[in-house]
């Protein structure tokens, strides 16, 4: 078979299922004289009459009505095959670069990101963790996680995590010695475990709601650290309170290593989300990742 008889089975195809040289000529966007001098080539290359014409229709012949019967589904088997190459080139692939903080990236981030780059080897992810606001347009990240109170407006937020919840936490000997604070003010006269603020200077504020009522308590003590797991560590150790998330100190409350204060002030608050820049056109590898770590359960 000559190579260009393919391309004219293609167009006898067209013209048999429209029933009209007109409309195959539209859909193959070519003259109606082109489809019409495909069709006598084909017709004399094969021996046989594959079209009745008049003014009026165009109708296959018994030896066109046995050819289409070959050729649909001999073409739509090679459009999927061919699909299916596409499916390859397509493959999700490349680089996409993210800055977390290690709580965010240890209980939320990483646990999707393992699952995914199992199932999609072609990409790849840098993960830088810093506990710092980062910029990530001025450091070129593709996206940041944040709480969801610390995005800002001008950037496309989803949410990756549930809800938090902070805990204040002393030793029993420290709640022993110095002894139970009963409301977020009586902090200032307790020594407390403070953690820096990276981007702003200072310390974090311990933030408290009960009722719809927020109070921020600027705490002070002898201790100031910047990893939250030296922090449980330290008041474990019983040299002040601490206020970290509530997953970190399951495991010292349960073992009774560390006391809860202040619980009924500890609301929850809006999780983790994944933040980044608003942009038209997203690489597939990044719009993957974004579907593989937003949050399908409940808050």
């Amino acid at each position: 078979m000559r190579r260009e008889t393919l391309g004219d089975l293609a167009v006898f195809l067209t013209v048999a299922e429209a029933r009209s040289f007109t409309r195959a000529a539209r859909t193959l966007a070519t003259s109606q004289s082109a489809v019409s001098q495909i069709v006598r080539r084909l017709e004399a290359d094969l021996g046989l009459k594959l079209l009745t014409r008049n003014t009026r229709r165009v109708a296959p012949t018994e030896a066109g009505d046995r050819l289409m019967e070959t050729l649909r589904p001999a073409f739509d088997d090679i459009d999927a095959r061919i699909s299916a190459l596409s499916a390859l080139r397509e493959r999700p692939s490349g680089t996409v670069r993210i800055t977390a903080g290690r709580h965010a990236a240890e209980t939320v981030l990483w646990p999707k990101l393992s699952r995914l780059l199992a199932g999609y080897p072609e990409i790849s992810v840098e993960l830088a963790i810093d506990s710092a606001l980062t910029d990530i347009v001025a450091d070129r990240f593709d996206a940041g996680v944040r709480l969801g109170e610390q995005v800002a407006r001008d950037m496309i937020a989803v949410r990756i995590g549930p809800d938090l919840r902070l805990a204040v936490v002393g030793s029993p000997g420290y709640i022993k010695q110095h002894g139970r604070p009963k409301s977020p003010h009586d902090l200032t006269g307790h020594r407390c475990i403070n953690i820096p603020l990276a981007t702003k200077g200072g310390f974090y504020v311990w933030e408290f709601e009960k009722g719809g009522r927020a109070v921020n308590v600027r705490v002070e003590g002898p201790l100031v650290l910047n990893d939250s797991l030296f922090v449980v560590k330290a008041a474990v150790e019983g040299h002040g309170l601490a206020c970290v998330m509530q997953d970190l100190v399951r495991a010292p409350l349960a073992d009774g290593s560390l006391v809860r204060v202040l619980e009924d002030w500890c609301a929850p608050f809006a999780g983790y989300h994944l933040y980044y820049p608003d942009r038209r056109q997203l690489p597939q590898a990044f719009t993957l990742m974004v579907e593989a770590l937003r949050h399908k359960g409940k808050a």
